[in-house]
């Protein structure tokens, strides 16, 4: 007893160990580094109470106080190297911006600008102002709207055109977004009513006739983007529905989810509905995400007739789901490149990420296969695979892409050296995310665009794994 009281006594004080870790205070501030110290001064006194023999010199303390604090530091967010295989991976960040949209966001967020601001008549502007004109003219829309994803353009579309009233929308339409977010709930939280027309693999154009009433807002039309029904179905082309809810006086509204600018088949790409061919069939209204196929940031579109548009912006809701001027700014520079479509594959990650040649990427993978191998302990065996990518985000949700992986597996197929492993990957300076399929390790290097950091970090993997 007397020697564990003895050594409480010795113990240095906070002030003690502050003047010798003047390094970290420069770092992580005066506060944060005291509080720190007094819980690691607080946990020797119950070691020693427990008998243990914990080192209370002024060094230990300060290693392991340097050691917690930049343990902490690393909990925001930070840039990963994402060989999931999935290429718009909503957990990792969906698209990666271009640099010229990346260094717009910049200046848009260091700089004082002119977001509601004019520069001509020196009054108040409209921040729509700096991004309408884009949408309107890669869509054919009249005016156009920016929010802060696509759950919200359709919250806010419903909640000014159809609260208190019914919105009928096929059965087969009504999708769960991510999330566990569903379509019905969103439109519940607009304050609208949703009429469910049709069955979930067939849907007329009679049952749409029949839901229409008087209390009838708008209708409907969810473009599936992140699952297909195959097989014995039937449905209402956005067209032919535009045409019936005219005949009625009534705004045609279509939920593209995910979104697409141009023709994706001209870039060996699976189809996907443009935008743009919406609104030359006849619909009034469209939403659809600024991060998925469009390759930008997260937000949400809303583009369609000006009549329809001056009623959503007036909208308080509005304000509360509006974006900032970085959002704007890194979007305007995206909508930018769809000027030049024929160079889009090469000056927008997304698309450049899924149109890579899987013999491009086979090529990687022998290269770093090897590498790679030479870092791992003998009770792992690595080689190049072919694998299938997918898009992602719920954007073509059943189509994938040819690609090359390096396949880990365990020499003697234990399951918990392959989780090592990808734990052990993900700890590295630039955290790596593969993923475990079918008794392998598969790191699919389609979106690997950093292959000199890669290999560098390599020998942290070793070491980490040789322990």
């Amino acid at each position: 007893m007397t020697d564990r009281r003895d050594a409480r006594s010795q113990l240095p004080s906070v002030d003690r160990v502050l003047q010798e870790s003047q390094d970290l205070v420069s770092r992580w501030g005066h506060l944060v580094v005291s509080d720190a110290i007094r819980e690691h001064l607080c946990r020797i006194r119950d070691d020693l109470n427990k008998g243990q023999h914990p080192d209370w010199s002024i060094c230990a303390i300060h290693t392991a106080v340097n050691t917690k604090l930049s343990a902490t530091d690393t909990n925001g967010l930070r840039p990963v190297i994402n060989l999931s295989g999935v290429v718009l991976h909503t957990n990792l960040g969906r698209a990666c911006l271009p640099a010229v949209a990346a260094e717009a966001a910049k200046q848009a967020g260091m700089l004082p600008n002119n977001l509601e601001y004019d520069l001509e008549t020196g009054q108040r502007g409209n921040r729509d102002n700096h991004i309408e004109s884009l949408i309107c003219e890669l869509t054919g829309s009249e005016a156009a709207t920016v929010v802060n994803n696509n759950a919200a353009a359709v919250v806010l579309a419903l909640s000014t055109l159809a609260r208190g009233m019914e919105v009928p929308v096929s059965r087969g339409e009504l999708v769960e977004i991510g999330g566990s977010f569903r379509v019905p709930e969103v439109m519940e939280s607009s304050g609208c009513t949703l009429v469910e027309v049709g069955a979930t693999n067939r849907t007329h154009l009679k049952d749409y006739r029949s839901a229409i009433s008087a209390q009838t807002a708008l209708l409907m039309k969810v473009h599936t983007s992140n699952y297909r029904v195959e097989g014995f179905t039937q449905s209402v082309d956005e067209k032919t529905l535009a045409e019936l809810a005219h005949e009625y006086k009534l705004p045609c509204m279509v939920d593209l989810g995910s979104g697409c600018l141009i023709d994706f088949t001209a870039l060996g790409l699976p189809g996907e509905p443009k935008a743009s061919d919406y609104i030359a069939n006849g619909i009034d209204l469209i939403t659809f995400s600024g991060d998925k196929l469009l390759g930008g940031p997260q937000c949400g579109i809303i583009a369609g007739k000006k009549s329809l548009l001056d009623r959503i912006s007036k909208n308080p809701l509005k304000r509360a789901l509006r974006v900032d001027s970085m959002t704007l700014a890194a979007l305007s520079e995206v909508l930018k490149l769809y000027r030049h479509p024929e160079k889009l594959t090469e000056t927008l990650p997304t698309l450049r990420q899924l149109t890579r040649p899987a013999s491009d990427i086979e090529g990687q993978a022998v290269r770093l296969c090897s590498e790679l191998a030479s870092q791992l302990p003998q009770a792992y065996r690595a080689a190049t695979a072919p694998c299938l990518s997918q898009i992602g985000s719920g954007a073509l949700p059943v189509e994938t892409l040819p690609s090359f992986a390096i396949a880990i597996e365990s020499v003697e197929g234990r399951d918990s050296e392959l989780r090592r492993l990808a734990t052990e990957l993900r700890k590295l300076p630039r955290p790596v995310i593969g993923r475990i399929h079918d008794g392998r390790l598969l790191l699919d290097l389609r979106c690997l665009d950093c292959e000199s950091l890669f290999v560098e970090q390599l020998p942290l993997l070793r070491d980490a794994l040789s322990c």
